[in-house]
């Protein structure tokens, strides 16, 4: 009963007669209740709030905020139990931004510009690379946006200007460069007039043409290329058969596994797959190719330089090239190869003069792969290779019959 007895007789204290000749805030409220004086008073503040105004100046724009955005506080609760006679009274008024920490956030977010680093471009064709140097950002001092907001509704409302600070580029354009200079490059050639291996060859160095092999990656020939098939436009052209040179399908792909086997053994990447021809070809040295066929003979290369590697095919009249950019990982690569021995190519003999035909002796090769890191060389035997030799068919003409002759008499 007590406490509901306190709270009646504030109840009725609410309703309460000012004495005269009392200003709150400047207003008139003599002879007023408690209550009523409460109100005007407070229609004077919104009044006065109505024509006031907080602007934040943005880098990009302006914000305004206005009541009721902004609102405010007062005791004048308080303060009107305290008039007990005549006079000039003073309420404290405080004002506030409404939701005022999202919009500290979203002026930060807008009034922001996040650094742009500098990247390059890889191009397929043309130029290998277009540069962008990139920018520098500007970061908006959150804190002292709200710092600054309450300082202003607590004094004249004065304008609040953004604090910034610069984000800089973590990276920098050279370092880019460093990460695109030229690994290695290899070119092997071929007689352009053969238009269907030509074709071949094209096709074929097109679609790996603009690889781009993360650190870690591995480049599959046969599943980037795809199959070698007159529905995918490989035409016919001498392959590998069986020991001898004969028409297929995709005739001339090999050279350009082979040329890409070249250009990434000295760009530093590791051949996780490779087979050599049954045969030796003409467009490299022995144990410098790269046969492949079918899905069960693949060329695979793995990027272990630790950054990434970009790879651009050429093809021109009569030549197609590899080219491959990155950091590297710091070493130069070579590569070399030397014959061992030779496989002495079988004879047979034939009495038609059209099936005749030269052989070539068959070859045993290894290659070397030579890594230069802090000025030191080291060669190791990459791979040992036997190329078999092509038969030789000669031409015997057929020998005469026996002619038996006459016996010479002596008579």
């Amino acid at each position: 009963m007590p406490a509901l007895f306190a709270g009646f007789m504030l109840f009725c204290g609410f309703f309460f007669k000012i004495p005269s000749d009392v200003t709150i805030n400047g207003v008139s409220v003599g002879g007023m209740s408690r209550g009523g004086a409460v109100s005007l008073v407070r229609e004077k503040i919104e009044e006065e709030l109505k024509n006031k105004k907080l602007t934040v100046v943005g880098r990009r724009k302006n914000y305004v905020f206005t009541y009721p955005e902004i609102g405010y506080k007062d005791d004048l609760q308080k303060l009107i139990t305290t008039v007990k006679k005549h006079g000039s009274y003073t309420a404290e008024v405080s004002y506030y931004l409404n939701g005022i920490n999202e919009i500290v956030s979203a002026i930060s977010e807008s009034e922001s510009t996040p650094a742009s680093e500098p990247y390059a471009i890889f191009n397929a064709y043309g130029t290998p690379f277009t540069y962008n140097a990139g920018y520098d950002g500007v970061q908006v001092d959150a804190a002292a946006l709200n710092s600054a907001i309450l300082k202003s509704l607590s004094g004249g409302f004065e304008k609040v200007t953004l604090k910034t600070s610069a984000v800089k580029r973590k990276s920098s354009i050279e370092e880019v460069r460093k990460d695109t200079r030229a690994l290695s490059s290899f070119v092997t050639y071929f007689d352009g007039s053969n238009s269907s291996r030509s074709h071949n060859i094209r096709l074929a160095a097109d679609k790996i043409n603009g690889t781009v092999l993360k650190n870690g990656e591995t480049l599959s020939f046969n599943q980037t290329v795809g199959a070698r098939t007159e529905a995918r436009g490989f035409k016919t052209a001498k392959i590998i058969e069986k020991g001898e040179f004969v028409e297929g399908v995709g005739g001339g792909v090999c050279q350009v596994s082979t040329t890409l086997f070249n250009a990434c053994v000295r760009g530093g990447l590791k051949i996780s797959e490779f087979h050599p021809h049954s045969l030796s070809v003409s467009y490299v040295a022995p144990s410098c190719d790269a046969m492949v066929s079918g899905t069960y003979f693949d060329l695979k290369v793995e990027n272990v330089t630790g950054y990434t590697v970009y790879i651009r095919a050429r093809t021109g009249k009569n030549f197609v090239a590899f080219d491959l950019y990155g950091r590297g990982d710091g070493a130069e690569y070579s590569y070399s190869s030397k014959i061992t021995g030779s496989i002495p190519a079988p004879v047979e003999t034939c009495d038609d003069e059209s099936l005749a035909k030269d052989g070539k002796d068959g070859t045993v090769s290894e290659g070397y792969l030579t890594v230069k890191r802090n000025g030191i060389n080291k060669t190791v035997l990459f791979r040992t290779d036997k190329y078999a030799p092509v038969k030789r068919i000669e031409y015997v003409p057929p020998q005469d019959a026996e002619n038996p002759g006459s016996e010479q008499q002596n008579l």
